[in-house]
């Protein structure tokens, strides 16, 4: 019997730090719901899936990044400067429109370009240079946010040309727009990743590199597509942080990268393995922003909001490390 119970033992406390996470985050939604009588109103949820959508698409490129290179966050695959190559691209579309005159294609194809050179640049210093990616990404994050400042001269640009007007207010079938745009992306993503043979790929480069390149397969190939692709939806992330601020704001990355991690590591908990994934990260995008517009409608003040999203992020990557460690 003992020896039963010291076999058990593991993994029951493998699956207690797996849900602690998420019943935290349900038991703040379930306090706004009490505490803030319009949360959980139509109007509301239509906000709070808005709000999520530059989240969940960066998270969607940080979940790939994850998955190809594992989800040890300090030896296996990490990109901070997602959000970065977001804020950089929107700043070139932002002053391309506002200050250049440039059309919308030209100014969405500068800023895209600039994302997947930001992505290659991620690839070249983690599989040929040999950086670790927690490292390297760190670096270029920096850098990325620096070159957004000189290209918008560290100030706000408003923008009210049609295409972010669009995605901002428009809508199909009734929905917002953007959230449909959004939508198409993360069953693009899902379908790619989780149904595919280079997904499939993926993901055994991701679960035992070792044992991929005993296999044949081209370890640092896929660790650079991965890097790539995150760059592109760092990109496509650039057009809603444009409509969701109206324009380019100096200074968001830094919540973008929070919230953006928060949600990419929170969602491992909506996986039956309880490790990182396409819908996962989604998921937690909306988790993440359920609880900036909660703390919103209780009047928290905004720099307590950020302190708790810290704490939560330390919550979350620790119970994934004691989890793993529990498992093996």
């Amino acid at each position: 019997m003992s020896a039963i119970l010291a076999i058990g033992r593991p993994q029951l406390k493998s699956a207690f730090a797996s849900v602690v996470p998420l019943a935290i985050f349900l038991a703040l939604l379930g306090y706004f719901g009490l505490r803030a009588p319009g949360f959980l109103e139509p109007a509301t949820l239509i906000l709070i899936l808005k709000q999520a959508i530059p989240t969940a698409v960066l998270g969607l490129g940080l979940s790939i990044v994850v998955i190809a290179g594992g989800d040890d966050v300090v030896a296996g695959g990490i990109d901070l400067s997602v959000p970065s190559i977001a804020v950089l691209s929107a700043a070139i579309i932002a002053d391309q429109l506002a200050n250049h005159g440039s059309a919308a294609v030209t100014a969405v194809a500068l800023g895209f370009a600039a994302a997947i050179a930001a992505g290659a640049a991620n690839a070249l210093l983690v599989t040929r240079v040999g950086m670790t990616p927690l490292l390297a990404t760190l670096a270029t994050s920096t850098a990325y946010i620096g070159l957004s400042k000189v290209v918008t001269a560290n100030r706000r640009i408003d923008l009210s040309d049609p295409l972010i007007v669009t995605l901002r207010d428009g809508s199909i079938l009734g929905l917002p727009l953007g959230l449909a745009i959004a939508t198409g992306l993360a069953v693009t993503a899902h379908f790619a990743v989780h149904r595919s043979r280079w997904g499939l790929r993926l993901q055994a480069v991701g679960g035992n590199r070792d044992a991929a390149e005993i296999a044949g397969l081209k370890v640092r190939r896929f660790l650079a597509q991965s890097f790539l692709i995150a760059g592109a939806f760092g990109g496509a992330a650039s057009l809603f942080v444009l409509a969701r601020g109206s324009g380019s704001t100096p200074g968001v990355a830094e919540t973008l990268l929070m919230e953006t991690v928060l949600a990419t590591f929170l969602g491992a908990a909506f996986s039956p393995r309880r490790v990182v994934t396409v819908w996962g990260a989604v998921l937690g995008a909306i988790l993440v922003s359920a609880l900036s517009i909660g703390f919103g409608s209780v009047g928290v003040d905004v720099f307590w909001t950020g302190c708790i999203k810290g704490g939560l992020i330390l919550i979350v990557v620790a119970a994934s490390a004691l989890a793993r460690r529990s498992g093996t």
